[in-house]
C-alpha cells in the first residue's frame, strides 16, 4: 500500500488575497507562490469567519485548526472580554492532531497564538516556536519544543536572524533531516508580513513608494464609527490618511511579502530534493487580510473584503494543476480537504466542506459565507452581494447602529453603499434575515 502523502502547511500573518501576483497584483513580486498556484489550485474567494478581538488571528487560526466557526472553535466566548477567548475548545480534534492519530509525525515551527495545551495536543515536536501575537522581526523570542507543555520563560531566547529566515530555515532543516518511516505533517507559521514591516534592506530597495499605485478605495478616513477605530492598528499611520503615507506602507508591505516568497521558494526547493517530495501536499494561506488605507482603515478589524479575504493555494498529489476555485470558500474547508486527499476520515465535529469535491466544478462553492468582528460587526456574502450589520457596543462607547449593502459584481472595492436605495429594500431585508438566522444557528451572544 503506498504511503499517504506528507503535508506542509505554510501560514502567513496579515497577507491579504490581492497582494499576490497570481491574484492579479502586478506590483508585488511573488514568483514562487505564483508557481505553486500554477502547479495546483487556488481559491479566489476564501473568506475568514472573523473573531472576537483586535487580534483577529486568534480565532481565525482556531477555526483552521478545528474546522469550525469561531463561536464553536473557542473554549468559551465572552464578547465583553475579548482577550479571554484564546483557548481552543478541548472537545474538538485539531487538524494536526487528527493526522498525528492517523500515524503522521507532526512538527511545528513559528507562531502559535492560542493556548499551549492545544499546541501540544497537535504536535509531537517543534523548533523555533513563538508563542504570542507579534514581535520585532529582528528580535523574535523563540522556544524549543517542550513535551511537558510548560514552555517556561527561562527557555526563551532571542533569534539572531530576521523572523522569516528563523522560521524558514528551521523548516529547511526539518526537511533535510527527517528520516522517519511515517509521513510528516509540517506546520510553518510565519509572522510576516505583520508589522513592524522592516524587511531586509536589499528587498525593501526593490520598491519605490513613489511608484506604488494605490487601490481606488483608499480614503482619508472611515466615514463612520465602525466600533474599533481606536485599536492599535489604526494608529500605525496618521489620520486623515495621505497618499504618500499609504504608498510608503504598501511598499513596506510588498517588500515583506517578497522576502517571504523568497524563503518559501527555498523551502519548496528543499522539499523537491527529497525522495518523497512529489508525494507531498503543500498549502499556503493566511490568517486574515489587512486594510492599509482602504476605506480609510489600516488594520484588519473590519469585515471589508481587503481584511477578510485571504490567499489559499494547494498543490500536490490528487490536486489538478491550474484550477481557480472561484466559488465562495472558508478556511474551515482546509481541514476536510486535507483529510479527503490523504484518505483520513473527516471528524464529525468538522463543519468545513472539502474542496476536493469541487475540483471538477470550481465555480461552485458555498451559497454564503459569514463573518464576525467583536460585538460590533456581522456580515454575510452571497457571492454577488455583501451585507454588513453594525452594532453599538453594549460594553463600551463605540459602534454605530446601521447597515451597508455592496454589489460585489459591479463594485468589488465596496465603495458604493446601496443599503438606502429603495430598489434594494427587499434585498436588504432578505440578507438581514439570512444573517440573523446564521447568528442564531451558531449561538452568537448578540442574538441569543
Amino acid at each position: 500500500m503506498p504511503q499517504r502523502p506528507n503535508i506542509v502547511v505554510l501560514l502567513a500573518d496579515d497577507h491579504r488575497r490581492d497582494s499576490l501576483g497570481i491574484y492579479g497584483e502586478s506590483q508585488v513580486s511573488t514568483p514562487h507562490l505564483d508557481a505553486l498556484a500554477a502547479s495546483g489550485m487556488r481559491c479566489s474567494r476564501m473568506h475568514i469567519m472573523g473573531g472576537f478581538s483586535g487580534a483577529v488571528c486568534v480565532p481565525a487560526r482556531a477555526s483552521v485548526m478545528t474546522g469550525c466557526n469561531p463561536f464553536r472553535a473557542a473554549a468559551h466566548v465572552d464578547l465583553a472580554r475579548p482577550a479571554s477567548n484564546e483557548m481552543i475548545n478541548p472537545d474538538l480534534p485539531l487538524l494536526p492532531q487528527a493526522f498525528r492519530l492517523a500515524g503522521y509525525h507532526t512538527h511545528a515551527i513559528g507562531k502559535w497564538h492560542n493556548d499551549r495545551a492545544s499546541f501540544n495536543r497537535a504536535f509531537a515536536s517543534g523548533e523555533a516556536l513563538f508563542f504570542g501575537g507579534m514581535s520585532d522581526h529582528w528580535n523574535v523570542p523563540v522556544q524549543p519544543y517542550d513535551p511537558t507543555g510548560a514552555y517556561s520563560l527561562q527557555a526563551r531566547s532571542i533569534a539572531s536572524e530576521f523572523s522569516t529566515d528563523v522560521f524558514g530555515n528551521a523548516a529547511i532543516r526539518f526537511l533535510c533531516d527527517y528520516q522517519r518511516s511515517e509521513p510528516f505533517f509540517l506546520y510553518v507559521a510565519f509572522t510576516a508580513p505583520h508589522d513592524p514591516r522592516r524587511a531586509p534592506t536589499e528587498v525593501r530597495a526593490r520598491y519605490d513608494a513613489a511608484r506604488i499605485t494605490r487601490p481606488p478605495n483608499v480614503w482619508p478616513q472611515h466615514p463612520f464609527d465602525n466600533g474599533d477605530l481606536t485599536v492599535r492598528d489604526e494608529f500605525l499611520a496618521p489620520s486623515p490618511r495621505t497618499p504618500e503615507v499609504v504608498r510608503e506602507h504598501l511598499a513596506d508591505y510588498y517588500a515583506m511579502i517578497t522576502h517571504l516568497d523568497g524563503k518559501i521558494g527555498e523551502i519548496l526547493r528543499t522539499l523537491a530534493a527529497r525522495p518523497d517530495g512529489k508525494n507531498t501536499i503543500v498549502v499556503y494561506t493566511a490568517d486574515h487580510g489587512l486594510a492599509l488605507g482602504q476605506h480609510g482603515l489600516f488594520g484588519k478589524q473590519n469585515l471589508y473584503e481587503h481584511s477578510i479575504c485571504i490567499p489559499c493555494l494547494l498543490a500536490g498529489p490528487g490536486i489538478p494543476a491550474g484550477i481557480d476555485i472561484s466559488g465562495l470558500t472558508c478556511p474551515v474547508d482546509i481541514y476536510p480537504t486535507l483529510c479527503d486527499l490523504t484518505g483520513l476520515l473527516i471528524p464529525h465535529t468538522v463543519e468545513g466542506q472539502s474542496l476536493a469535491q469541487i475540483f471538477s466544478t470550481p465555480s461552485e462553492g458555498r451559497t454564503a459565507v459569514f463573518s464576525v468582528f467583536r460585538e460590533v460587526q456581522r456580515a454575510v456574502n452571497t457571492g454577488n452581494w455583501k451585507f454588513i450589520r453594525y452594532y453599538r457596543s453594549p460594553f463600551r462607547p463605540a459602534g454605530t447602529d446601521r447597515v451597508q449593502l455592496f454589489d460585489l459584481r459591479n463594485d468589488p472595492w465596496e465603495m458604493h453603499d446601496l443599503s438606502s436605495v429603495p430598489a434594494q429594500a427587499e434585498r436588504v431585508a432578505a440578507l438581514s434575515t439570512q444573517l440573523l438566522s446564521w447568528q442564531r444557528t451558531v449561538r452568537d451572544p448578540l442574538v441569543v
